[in-house]
């Protein structure tokens, strides 16, 4: 979905916490000052909960705060509670929360015999942040944004929307004219698609397709809030410092499954202290919760003196490398390949916290996620058979540079391949950048970044969201910073691979796994991505926190938690 920055670590699971403790079905933490315990979600708002400031802290802000262009998991958590789409993911910690439920839209769509048509009726009475209602002529602006703006999944998720095709390759002009339309009268929206779509409601519950005011510029707002519908909304950001949501006062829940109302009074987000600090604020009671990594050397304390507030929960999710295929010495197939031999993953998964909550990866798919498919081609590491690959390739001795993060875990996975890509033949140099820009930085084929350490998992559970998304020419936006094609690969014979497999989907799944577990492997071997480990997830909350629920989409539900 984009890139992960929490950490986990072996310590805490020696310590007995347990795995997946915002997993079960409705299951959350119960009030603050009884973190350790659990019991079933209410199934409505609970007005002695309410107030308080929650007091969230990472090194860096997410990037963009514009939601139909931010890519990244700090962010995407944060919109659940300041926009929302036509449907979204039911609000719950456990399985439910794959569930799509209405949510703009007063109830599940119409969909045509043929599978082509989408009529959603809007509901009436919802307001954005500015006071303004919200309307079928802002659905169907929204829609057009997402192309005009070329957002990084323009091209994908929102491809199959008649008009699409033309608009990403003219985004200045986009009117989906046939594609979004809207009925005032009978307050509807039809989307219409040039073909059946089993996912489609999946991509229209992620924050690149919410709906916006129709006066929305058509480019990246940065740092400026855009109104939102959520039950907050951003007050100010300066991702150096704070973010600060308060609540919209325009807000009325409509619908707890879709867009529950929050507890805190104010939510604060503030940057800039070290992980170390960060863990012994939260250890300190003043702050509540942390995004970036847990610090390895606090690890053991954490899972000891405070089990009782740290989570584990499982991710469909891989770090890996992006390989630049445009660019010298990885335009060479061999070289590649040299790279798929070169890195030592258990040494990897230790740097991130040991085995017991990261496994090395073999597969760009993960394990147990649809059409993964159980194979390692590249099991060991062999750096004599990688040393004679780039010899083969003819690259031995060219300069390489691999871009980073400035958080503590990927530069140590950093200055970890650069050790090894000097190993194997290559002048190797590592640059750190900041979290803050690190993504997008990545992203843009102008800055020529060779090699990179990036972070994925799965926007929704289908096998597209990993080999469709990270690697089909679709992806691929040279000169944007919106680019999620990282490795800049794009080849047609594997793009009309990925869309028989698509079309499987909707007719035989267990023949579409097979398939994709074949396409998987092909890409493995043409070498575009380096996978290296498997992670899980830890959420550690300061004491005065109560229910934690995890959503297996966008992580823990910082709106829900109650505050002291």
């Amino acid at each position: 979905m984009k890139r992960i920055t929490a950490i986990a670590g072996a310590a805490l699971l020696a310590a007995g916490v347990a795995a997946c403790s915002g997993g079960g079905d409705g299951a959350a933490t119960s009030g603050a000052g009884t973190t350790g315990q659990t019991t079933q979600a209410a199934a409505g708002f609970q007005e002695q909960h309410k107030g308080g400031t929650l007091r969230l802290l990472a090194k860096a802000g997410d990037g963009t705060l514009d939601p139909h262009i931010n890519y990244s998991n700090g962010q995407w958590q944060i919109f659940q509670a300041l926009y929302d789409g036509l449907v979204s993911f039911r609000k719950v910690g456990g399985k439910a929360a794959y569930d799509i439920v209405p949510d703009l839209a007063k109830e599940l769509p119409q969909v045509g015999a043929d599978g082509k048509t989408y009529t959603f009726t809007l509901r009436t009475g919802v307001k954005f942040s500015n006071g303004d209602p919200v309307t079928v002529d802002d659905v169907v602006a929204s829609f057009r944004r997402i192309f005009r703006i070329s957002g990084p999944t323009s091209g994908t998720f929102y491809s199959g929307i008649v008009g699409a095709a033309e608009c990403v390759k003219k985004p200045a002009g986009c009117t989906l004219d046939k594609g979004v339309v809207a009925d005032a009268a009978a307050n509807t929206v039809t989307i219409n698609l040039v073909a059946p779509d089993s996912e489609f409601l999946q991509k229209l519950a992620l924050p690149h397709a919410v709906v916006l005011p129709k006066g929305t510029p058509a480019k990246d707002q940065g740092t400026t809030p855009i109104p939102g519908t959520g039950p907050y909304k951003v007050e100010s950001y300066n991702p150096n410092q704070l973010m600060k949501l308060v609540r919209n006062p325009n807000f009325t829940e409509w619908s707890r499954d879709a867009q529950p109302q929050g507890y805190p009074d104010e939510i604060d987000y503030n940057y800039g202290l070290t992980s170390e600090a960060a863990v012994t604020a939260v250890e300190n009671g003043q702050a509540d919760w942390i995004f970036d990594p847990l610090p390895a050397d606090r690890l053991t304390e954490i899972g000891t003196s405070y089990e009782q507030q740290a989570h584990v929960n499982p991710l469909a999710a891989f770090w890996y490398i992006p390989v630049n295929v445009n660019l010298a010495p990885f335009d060479k197939p061999e070289a590649r390949q040299a790279l798929q031999w070169a890195f030592d993953k258990n040494a990897l998964v230790k740097m991130f916290g040991g085995a017991n909550l990261a496994q090395p990866a073999c597969t760009i798919l993960p394990p147990s996620f649809p059409g993964h498919a159980d194979f390692c081609d590249f099991s060991q590491q062999d750096l004599a058979k990688a040393k004679q690959l780039v010899q083969q390739s003819g690259t031995a001795g060219q300069e390489v540079s691999i871009v980073v993060a400035d958080d503590d875990v990927s530069k140590q996975i950093g200055e970890y391949a650069r050790s090894v890509l000097e190993q194997i033949g290559y002048q190797a140099k590592v640059k750190v950048i900041s979290t803050n820009i690190q993504f997008t930085y990545i992203q843009n084929s102008k800055n020529k970044v060779q090699l990179s350490v990036s972070q994925w998992y799965a926007d929704y559970p289908a096998a597209s969201n990993f080999l469709n998304v990270l690697l089909s020419c679709a992806s691929y936006h040279p000169g944007s910073d919106s680019s999620i094609n990282i490795s800049g690969f794009c080849d047609k014979d594997a793009d009309a691979k990925i869309a028989q497999a698509m079309k499987l989907d909707q007719t035989d799944p267990a023949a579409s796994g097979k398939l994709w577990g074949e396409i998987d492997r092909e890409l493995m071997q043409k070498g575009p991505i380096i996978p290296l480990f498997n992670p899980k997830q830890i959420d550690f909350v300061s004491k005065n926190v109560g229910n934690y629920q995890f959503h297996a989409q966008f992580h823990a539900l910082l709106d829900q938690m109650w505050v002291k």
